[in-house]
């Protein structure tokens, strides 16, 4: 398989969440052109992104709903559980630990870590609030794959430092930095407020054209 672009894989998880609706809905097969309306897409940007893949739709058939949702899943990596702990059991560590969706798509979040005594051992659907300082004899020793981390910038980088020397191979940034890691380590930098400064930006946008 030739490499896949980005903005290609950036995509894959749309069409996982489309057809999962489309399942709950017991459709058993669509056209690209019926997905294209509902993800507001091209059908040929569809054909496109899926034929990086090998296609998975007949002409006249269209795509098989659950099997398309399925081995997009196994592209996506889904169809094996995925151990992860969060760094930061403060508002945002607690709200990810408790949605339900993670557990469903194959993520364990198996405890959260803080330095807050006030925080330590409360219980949450991830598990229990563990002291941080358990945090790398923890990781090494129930091969965590996953660390996410919802803490603040300063004790970030440090700390994935010295989880990359635990084996930590994965990284889901929260914190408001760009981490400094060997090029092997895989990092999805999620930023909120870069997030809402784009938003910000097209309303800003938007207004200025109406008042042209």
């Amino acid at each position: 398989m030739n490499k896949i672009s980005k903005a290609v894989v950036s995509r894959l998880p749309r069409y996982y969440r489309y057809l999962d609706e489309l399942r709950q809905e017991n459709i058993e097969r669509i056209s690209s052109k019926e997905l294209s309306k509902r993800m507001n897409v091209t059908a040929s940007q569809i054909r496109q992104d899926l034929n990086n893949f090998g296609g998975f739709g007949q002409q006249g058939y269209g795509y098989n709903v659950q099997y398309l949702y399925e081995e997009i899943g196994k592209l996506l990596g889904l169809n094996v559980t995925h151990k992860m702990v969060i760094v930061g059991a403060g508002n945002l560590g607690q709200a990810i630990a408790n949605y339900g969706n993670f557990r469903n798509r194959g993520f364990e979040i198996t405890a959260l870590f803080d330095k807050n005594p006030e925080l330590i051992g409360k219980d949450t659907a991830g598990g229990k609030v563990l002291d941080i300082k358990y945090l790398y004899d923890y990781v090494k020793e129930n091969n965590v794959e996953i660390v996410a981390l919802t803490l603040p910038k300063e004790p970030a980088q440090k700390i994935a430092e010295k989880l990359v020397e635990c084996g930590i191979k994965a990284f889901w940034n929260f914190a408001h930095t760009d981490l400094g890691v060997s090029g092997d380590i895989i990092v999805e930098n999620v930023h909120l407020s870069e997030s809402l400064m784009k938003l910000t930006y097209r309303i800003s946008e938007k207004n200025n054209s109406l008042n042209k």
